[in-house]
């Protein structure tokens, strides 16, 4: 197997590559339009054919590159089907499988909360978390169909009760962090251990964030993969 943790400093997003070094098909995480020519080199640099390219949901920070990795790669595209996308290939559903191998795989698993739509992606020992769990914190649940009860379900029955030496990747972090783990978070996550879930509703209900600064630009485009030649 294959793996790399690449990084976009603008909106410190994480974006993954899982790949199985027999069959050189490979797939793609959360990936960011203005790094599309980096992951198409990098690709080529370790002759890799890309077979998908995933978003854990419809980012509000910036722009995913599926629709053009698709477009130049022709790769097959995801997200939620309840995302509201127009126009991936596969609207993941729950339980969905990406095989890239006879021994390589990954399982979407449906977490609503921080949108209706947030998936996160289970490879191996590895939980791919996008902004469901994030180190020591976790999404945001004030737009896009967010709710602080769902989040809370989805992170204390879905993620809580994988084997608590999961590796838990995130779709972001701010502080330098690049890995956690399913009991360190659980253990630790200032927002969730040992809270109730009203507690965590409360918690969430009071983050007074502002919103992101590319929201209405971000949204709108990722809802069409982020091919602005295909909105109306």
């Amino acid at each position: 197997m294959l793996f790399k943790q690449l990084f976009h400093t603008d909106s410190s997003t994480y974006t993954y590559l899982i790949a199985c070094t027999k069959t050189r098909n490979a797939l793609l995480i959360d990936p960011v339009n203005t790094d599309v020519d980096d992951y198409i080199a990098l690709l080529a640099s370790l002759d890799l054919t890309l077979k998908y390219a995933l978003d854990t949901h419809v980012h509000a920070d910036h722009i995913t590159a599926t629709g053009q990795l698709k477009e130049k790669l022709g790769c097959e595209i995801g997200v939620s089907a309840q995302c509201g996308a127009e126009n991936p290939d596969i609207h993941i559903q729950d339980g969905e499988v990406f095989t890239l191998s006879e021994d390589e795989s990954v399982t979407a698993i449906s977490t609503p909360g921080h949108t209706a739509g947030s998936m996160c992606f289970l490879w191996r020992d590895r939980v791919f978390t996008g902004d469901t769990l994030l180190i020591g914190g976790c999404g945001r649940t004030d737009f896009q169909g967010g709710d602080a009860g769902q989040q809370y379900d989805s992170i204390t029955q879905r993620l809580f009760t994988l084997p608590d030496e999961t590796l838990v990747y995130p779709g972001h972090d701010y502080k330098g962090h690049y890995v956690s783990s399913i009991a360190q978070e659980r253990l630790g996550n200032p927002r969730l251990a040992n809270k109730s879930k009203a507690e965590f509703i409360d918690i969430m209900g009071n983050l007074n964030l502002p919103y992101p600064k590319l929201i209405d630009l971000a949204v709108p485009a990722n809802r069409y993969c982020g091919l602005e030649s295909q909105q109306g």
